[in-house]
């Protein structure tokens, strides 16, 4: 598949894209194939950013180093929030709002949403430790690591946009390991120098590729955790290890 090659997400269609997310945040033990979206969803159109930054088609560009692109998104009910800056709200760098308050530069996923992130011009590799970071807008209930205000989502991976791999996602209590949407992020490069791919300083949620056997992945898929009273909103995924650093 052409990174360049953007599709429309086609929810009301038995054979929807295999991108798509669906009603149900897949199971913890595994991949699941996506439903259409759930009754008050809406599926937009991918897209670039109006403005991906230098280099970002090419490989080693910074820009490459966080999602480029959207494949496809199906938000859930309860989705709204962000639409108006889509799809640039979802790609570059995060900007991160700190331990104790959430971020707005979010695109709501809605209940059971999905969305399906492209790196153009590179992809993620297995190295030691974390190799990709999801950057939600959690945040700490009163300075306490222990006690975050958390909206929990599904991540998968796939190399060609048609196989993908899931993190098993421990949803039931905290802390949510294997899960995306718990971890508050600090780094925003508007308004501090924390490096938004160090996993060590940057905050946002973890990945390592070799906690599912995966070597490479050019894509990612984000589905909020359907059921639950509050929404995955997405800020940002960037490449920790990379293929073009």
């Amino acid at each position: 598949m052409s990174l360049r090659v953007l599709f429309v997400c086609l929810c009301s269609s038995a054979g929807a894209l295999s991108g798509c997310g669906g009603a149900d945040a897949p199971p913890d033990d595994g991949p699941g194939e996506p439903a259409a979206a759930g009754a008050g969803g809406s599926c937009l159109s991918g897209g670039h950013g109006g403005a991906p930054g230098p280099g970002a088609a090419s490989c080693g560009g910074p820009g490459a180093l966080f999602a480029t692109g959207v494949v496809s998104a199906c938000l859930g009910p309860g989705q709204g929030f962000g639409q108006d800056r889509y799809p640039d709200v979802v790609l570059g760098p995060p900007r991160g709002a700190g331990c104790c308050g959430g971020s707005l530069d979010v695109l709501s996923l809605g209940d059971g949403g999905s969305i399906v992130l492209a790196f153009e011009g590179n992809a993620i590799v297995d190295g030691p430790g974390a190799d990709f970071l999801v950057f939600e807008n959690a945040f700490e209930r009163g300075g306490d690591a222990a006690s975050v205000f958390a909206e929990l989502a599904t991540v998968e991976v796939s190399e060609d946009g048609a196989a993908w791999s899931a993190f098993p996602c421990a949803a039931d209590r905290f802390p949510y390991d294997g899960c995306a949407g718990w971890h508050p992020v600090l780094a925003n490069p508007d308004e501090n120098d924390v490096d938004p791919l160090d996993p060590s300083s940057a905050g946002g949620d973890p990945f390592d590729l070799a906690e599912i056997g995966v070597p490479l992945a050019r894509f990612v898929r984000i589905t909020d955790r359907a059921g639950t009273p509050d929404v995955f909103d997405l800020d940002a995924v960037g490449i920790v290890h990379a293929l073009c650093p």
